[in-house]
């Protein structure tokens, strides 16, 4: 059992969107909340488990997919184990390969949607630098261009399904922006421009009750509500009314609550976006969250919905893994 891992310290390119260097945070696995580590643990051999050789998880078809892939890949990474020689290090590695492999030659463009892509992105984002894999800078590189040029090519200032797509919605775009900023973390420069016009258009989706809608301010939700509020908040737009209006809209909603058919995606955002807003509301939705999650997990240590085992496994452990603030993108 490990005892204090100081977390990775990463300096933000920005100028006017900078992820701010912070104290270096110390996880105490012993001063955890009770019985965290020891369903996360079940959930990482369940992962460890089912994978393929080739990477993937192949009992639901999204378990092939690279964004799917990068869930559980960061997962693996989140708990602060070694990459190198750890348990999960063989795991890890075969993940990264596939999701290397998935990247297109002439663009970067890893896997079929940009869902994929920002996902798979954020994992190598987040694997840079732990993982020795000359492929990573290279290919990370390129991820974040392609992002960075479909937004450009997008009439809307955001993302949507595919790298060409002139329309855009909140949830692929936060995929892609939140891969943005852990990019930027990991040393990769990435326009303020880019960060400026994404956070525009969660502003212009942002409805009249605080939360965020889909494709403009139609209808809020509580997953897309936490995409907007972690998007301000690592952007450091704390203070403003947006962000203070998406917490608002938050505020004393349950972890079951979002429960429309999207459990555990929901999960992943609210968590980060309920981390990040002060220690009372995090506190009161984490020990919810714990006891949730304890009670929905499976006998084999993962958890199930319709997007799969695997993503959910991997999505659910990730809206755990704020309690070791070991990824970079998991520093308040």
């Amino acid at each position: 059992m490990k005892s204090k891992i100081p977390a990775l310290i990463f300096f933000s390119l920005f100028a006017n969107f900078a992820i701010l260097p912070q104290d270096i945070f110390y996880s105490d696995f012993m001063d955890l909340p009770p019985g965290l580590d020891e369903i996360y643990v079940r959930g990482l051999n369940y992962l460890k488990r089912t994978q393929d050789a080739d990477g993937t998880w192949k009992s639901s078809h999204y378990g092939r997919e690279p964004g799917t892939v990068g869930i559980c890949v960061a997962a693996m990474l989140a708990r602060g184990d070694d990459p190198v020689n750890g348990p999960y290090s063989e795991n890890i590695k075969r993940g990264l390969d596939y999701i290397l492999k998935s990247a297109k030659i002439e663009n970067g463009y890893i896997g079929n949607s940009m869902y994929n892509h920002g996902f798979a992105t954020l994992a190598l984002a987040e694997a840079y630098g732990q993982v020795d894999d000359a492929r990573i800078g290279t290919t990370l590189q390129k991820a974040v261009e392609l992002i960075v040029s479909a937004q450009k090519r997008n009439g809307m200032g955001a993302w949507r399904y595919t790298p060409d797509s002139t329309d855009a919605d909140t949830t692929v775009s936060g995929a892609c922006l939140v891969a943005l900023f852990a990019a930027a973390n990991a040393g990769i420069k990435v326009p303020d421009e880019s960060i400026k016009k994404a956070l525009d258009f969660f502003r212009s989706s942002q409805c009249s009750d605080g939360g965020i809608g889909y494709t403009g301010p139609d209808n809020s939700n509580m997953i897309r509500t936490g995409i907007g509020a972690l998007a301000f908040a690592l952007a450091k737009q704390k203070k403003t009314a947006p962000y203070l209006k998406t917490m608002d809209y938050l505020s004393g909603r349950a972890a079951e609550e979002n429960n429309n058919n999207y459990l555990f995606y929901g999960l992943y955002y609210s968590s980060q976006a309920f981390f990040h807003s002060n220690n009372a509301n995090w506190n009161k939705w984490n020990l919810s969250n714990i006891k949730f999650l304890t009670e929905a997990q499976n006998q084999d240590g993962s958890w199930q919905s319709e997007l799969g085992a695997e993503f959910s496994t991997g999505a659910a452990l990730l809206s755990l893994a704020l309690n070791y603030r070991y990824l970079p993108i998991y520093e308040r």
